[in-house]
């Protein structure tokens, strides 16, 4: 996608200032947007520069060190204030609060003042390149916008969710006469209206923008807005906020996620290491919608092994999570990575296996010897996302894409959705049952795992959530996997393991786990974010606080 849709308007939007801040209105008028019509597209494309890129997103990494996935090799960082809980309303490293409603507020603030966007483009017919035909064009691609522009609103409104719980929902601009201190709307209700967001813009959206406009692809389509869908109606139906797992609630998350499949425009990537890389995270045919981060070694930079020159180890997997992996052949008590599942391979790098032209040595005297200053704190090293052999001594650069929906997880969210509503082996008149969707994942072309074997809803519950931690792994899931299925009292409390490698020959290595950290995780309060104090305080009183914080 161009570049246009990643430029922060700073003086347009006030980025920074508060998110119902109402300085906007004076900085663009009606008479200006109708006689320069390219401020229609700096505001339809302004909402997508809040979005946030997932390899970036927390101490400019990934996110997965918060998790039970792994560990962070800086003790200075921000994601440890929530492994050892002392995040709070005063200081939280994921407080995108204000973010989300500067994105609402772009959002609205493009769809109040486009409404006469046909007229402002015919005012402006004269200037367009080709006349006629580009003002036809023109028209329509700000039609797309103001449907992108309810979507993104929806998606904002999600994240919001998820992290706060009900907040103040906010339909249009704020204007200057208006009260800008809402009480909070509750979760059911904006679950809804996001819902409602989605569904009355479906019809409007772009089918499909990489064969219509790879230049413009990145923006929300038809099939990504039916997966956001997806995904909020399946956490809307986890046990989080569907207290007293009303079925319904199970039914709508898997025709939503249904809706996805029946599309027939995506498939399983062949290569579970491959969908990750370069340009394949963009037209790969798994892919629904990407964050493209343009050329950059940041990812690499952040997470090469300290051993491997430029790196700085950064994110490094977690004993919990390598245990994770099933055998897929019998195990060699030698050897405690091999015959495992595939996807083990591609995504985690292990002692002994060679990455970037070397052999990875994290045992005691090696290369990567954890002892030396800023190894793993684990003895792994991420490998999913990270290209291979980028010289970072000469800081050669090369695209990179943060996958935002893909085909996997909405098989996932439709096995789990279906297997809660009417069991594994039910289809209720759908193309596959909750146990088809889950193979289907598993046998993709690079893993071939075999087909599971739970064979009741308790089994294959435990084997979905299984399927998701494996598959999704290090993409953003797995925090908010365990929030939502009120299982993070069960994980994110728990010690982080690593291990310890002992080599005793030429080619033969111990492997003994070890305690690399202690998280903390606070039953009473946890489990939704706190509202920022400072908006509370703004707020005087009509903003309440989450409980027991």
């Amino acid at each position: 996608m161009r570049n246009i849709l990643y430029v922060v308007l700073i003086a347009l939007l006030g980025v920074g200032c508060d998110p119902l801040d109402t300085k906007i209105d004076t900085l663009i008028t009606a008479q200006q947007l109708a006689s320069d019509y390219s401020k229609l597209y700096e505001l339809g494309y302004a909402p997508y520069s809040y979005l946030q890129n997932g390899l970036t997103i927390m101490d400019g990494n990934i996110e997965a060190a918060r998790s039970d996935e792994a560990a962070y090799t800086r003790s200075s960082s921000g994601v440890k204030y929530f492994n050892e809980g002392t995040w709070n309303q005063y200081y939280n490293p994921d407080d995108v609060y204000a973010r989300c409603y500067q994105g609402i507020r772009a959002a609205n603030f493009f769809l109040d003042y486009s409404v006469n966007y046909k007229q402002q483009l015919y005012h402006n017919r004269d200037t367009l390149a080709d006349g006629g035909m580009d003002y036809r064009r023109s028209v329509q691609d700000v039609a797309w916008m103001r449907a992108e522009a309810h979507v993104l609103r929806a998606y904002f409104y999600f994240e919001l969710l998820k992290r706060y719980g009900g907040v103040p929902l906010i339909k249009s601009v704020v204007s200057l006469n208006e009260n800008s201190n809402l009480p909070r709307a509750g979760y059911d209700e904006i679950v809804s209206y996001a819902v409602s967001e989605i569904d009355y813009v479906l019809d409007s959206l772009q089918v499909n923008w990489k064969s219509f406009d790879s230049e413009k692809d990145g923006r929300f389509g038809k099939g990504s807005a039916m997966a956001l869908k997806s995904r909020i109606l399946l956490y809307a139906a986890s046990p989080l906020h569907n207290t007293t797992n009303e079925v319904a609630r199970w039914e709508s998350a898997a025709k939503a996620a249904h809706d996805v499949i029946q599309l027939n425009r995506y498939t399983l990537s062949a290569s579970y290491r491959n969908l990750f890389l370069e340009t394949n995270g963009t037209v790969d045919n798994e892919v629904i919608l990407s964050y493209r981060s343009g050329a950059t070694n940041s990812p690499e930079k952040a997470n090469y092994p300290v051993g491997t020159p430029g790196g700085n180890s950064g994110v490094t997997p977690s004993q919990n999570l390598v245990s994770a992996y099933e055998y897929k052949g019998v195990p060699d008590p030698a050897n405690p990575y091999a015959n495992r599942d595939p996807r083990l391979e591609a995504s985690i790098v292990v002692n002994n296996s060679t990455w970037n032209g070397r052999p990875m040595q994290v045992y005691a005297g090696g290369t990567d010897d954890p002892v030396n200053t800023n190894t793993s704190r684990t003895g792994y090293y991420l490998k999913k996302f990270l290209l291979d052999n980028i010289n970072l001594a000469q800081n050669e650069t090369r695209i990179h894409n943060w996958i935002m929906f893909r085909y996997a997880e909405i098989l996932l969210n439709y096995a789990e959705a279906m297997n809660e509503a009417y069991g594994p082996d039910a289809n209720n008149g759908y193309s596959m049952t909750a146990r088809e969707a889950v193979n289907a994942v598993r046998s993709r072309g690079s893993v071939q795992m075999p087909a599971v074997t739970a064979s009741g809803k308790a089994e294959m519950r435990e084997t979905i959530k299984h399927e998701r931690r494996i598959e999704l792994a290090f993409e953003g899931h797995r925090f908010w996997d365990l929030l939502r299925w009120k299982d993070a009292e069960n994980y994110l409390n728990q010690t982080i393991k690593g291990v310890n490698v002992v080599k005793t020959g030429q080619t033969t290595f111990t492997y003994n786990e070890f305690s690399a950290e202690q998280r903390v995780f606070d039953v009473s309060k946890m489990y939704l974010y706190p509202i920022p104090n400072v908006e509370v305080v703004k707020s005087k009183g009509v903003l309440t606080q989450n409980p027991n914080w």
